[in-house]
């Protein structure tokens, strides 16, 4: 399988494209999105082992939200079941990419710990939070640093490994080759995709947020809250839509290989 090198300014069009999709069928979309991150909050809550069998199952249910994107776009019927459709096909390997994300995360925040000793390991897997005098040191800000630099590789591996299991048959392995090659020969795209996620995703919001805040004294912390909670069931719906999109464009025959 080879991916395709698309131009820089690909990469906008995942997200407007993406927004295509999610005015298809808002609803639907809106509603799996939500549904799967109630679902892991609440997988993450089961004490021990929650935090780990969530990770595990990014891959599995990364799957579910893709094919509902892409039965979004195909104009097919979307049952509820089909937040669970990723179970059906190549459990075991999207359950090895789970174990391998895990393994690698937690040796990167343990290199992390070399600079801030594990301030940041702990925060991340245990939750505990640091002092105001470990924080203030900038130990931990620059643990965070390096763990940005380490686990960009890492979500190269695992943009596209996930469908590429399931639709493509591909092994764990290969599937995260392919990705990271896919991704490396893309990046000029994917570095406008992280800059236009940033300004629809982070910039615009604050500003309207902020402006209309400081214009409207009553009710505008009411009205804030509810422009964000607007914001979060548009965006988090448009930026999965937007993943399909890529993979699309990336590795264009989805219809042959699903």
């Amino acid at each position: 399988m080879q991916a395709l090198t698309l131009p820089a300014r690909r990469g906008w069009r995942w997200i407007s494209e993406g927004f295509g999709i999610f005015r298809k069928r808002h609803l639907m979309l809106s509603f799996f999105v939500l549904s799967y991150w109630m679902l892991m909050a609440l997988i993450n809550s089961l004490p021990f082992i929650g935090q780990v069998v969530a990770t595990l199952l990014i891959p599995v249910f990364s799957v579910s939200l893709m094919t509902a994107c892409r039965l979004i776009e195909q104009g097919n019927p979307m049952p509820p079941q089909l937040l669970f459709s990723g179970f059906n096909k190549n459990l075991r390997s999207l359950l090895v990419l789970g174990a391998i994300y895990i393994a690698v995360s937690v040796t990167i925040l343990g290199i992390t710990s070399l600079v801030d000793d594990g301030l940041l390991f702990q925060l991340v897997v245990l939750g505990q939070r640091p002092s105001e005098q470990a924080v203030a040191s900038g130990e931990i800000m620059l643990a965070g640093q390096l763990a940005l630099v380490l686990f960009s590789p890492l979500i190269m591996a695992y943009w596209f490994a996930p469908v590429l299991v399931a639709w493509h048959d591909l092994p764990p392995g290969k599937s995260l080759f392919f990705s990271f090659v896919a991704c490396l020969r893309n990046w000029r795209a994917f570095l406008i995709y992280s800059a236009a996620i940033m300004v629809v995703g982070a910039v615009i919001p604050g500003l309207v947020v902020g402006l209309l805040s400081s214009l409207l004294s009553d009710g505008g912390e009411m009205f804030s809250v509810t422009l964000t909670l607007a914001i979060v069931f548009i965006l988090l719906p448009t930026l999965y839509a937007s993943f399909y999109v890529s993979y699309r464009d990336v590795f264009v025959t989805v219809d042959e290989d699903a």
